[in-house]
């Protein structure tokens, strides 16, 4: 079964290696059909307390790690971080940035002459 990945605000960065990250998702409701915005807090492992209040990051569901926590940090603000040790990430989504485009050189000389 594929891990959840979450995005979702830094609320609370006071305990050791634990952030607090609220995920916002919008639903509509049954009876107005307007959307309605619904939120929920979870704790995540951040091993090297990077984060900070306000960050945007992404977590991915692991294996619990303590009574409440059950989510790794994967990136804050657009930034990769790397797993914490005995942890691996399931999901990693490169970005554009990460992505090398083909080198005009390489192009050239695949082409037939």
């Amino acid at each position: 079964m594929p891990r959840r990945v979450l995005t979702g605000r830094v609320t609370s960065d006071k305990m050791d290696k634990t952030i607090t990250v609220l995920v916002e998702r919008r639903v509509i409701h049954p009876l107005y059909k307007k959307f309605i915005r619904r939120s929920k807090k979870y704790a995540a492992h951040d091993d090297t307390n990077v984060c900070k209040i306000g960050d945007t990051v992404r977590i991915e569901e692991c294996r619990p790690i303590s009574k409440r926590k059950t989510w790794l940090l994967l990136e804050r603000n657009g930034e990769a971080v790397p797993p914490p040790p005995g942890f691996s990430f399931a999901v990693r989504v490169p970005h554009a940035k990460d992505m090398v485009p083909p080198e005009a050189d390489q192009v050239a000389e695949q082409a037939p002459s």
